[in-house]
């Protein structure tokens, strides 16, 4: 592909208009708008796996403590 038929690949990606911040509410949730599925419950099971790792440290340090 030649550089001038990527920059109006380019062009047409950029000039397009942004919606109006009116018509937004009536406006369907843009694809692009939200992470994918597949991160979100990435990052839900790591938060879930941190708090119960944190969960177990605390366990230990108040089984270690009550003397």
């Amino acid at each position: 592909m030649s550089n001038a038929s990527q920059d109006l690949n380019t062009a047409e990606v950029t000039t397009a208009a942004p919606a109006s911040p009116t018509a937004s509410a009536g406006k369907k949730v843009n694809e692009q708008d939200r992470a994918p599925i597949a991160i979100t419950i990435r990052i839900f099971i790591y938060l879930v796996a941190v708090h119960f790792f944190a969960g177990f440290l605390f366990l230990l340090f108040y089984l270690a403590g009550a003397k």
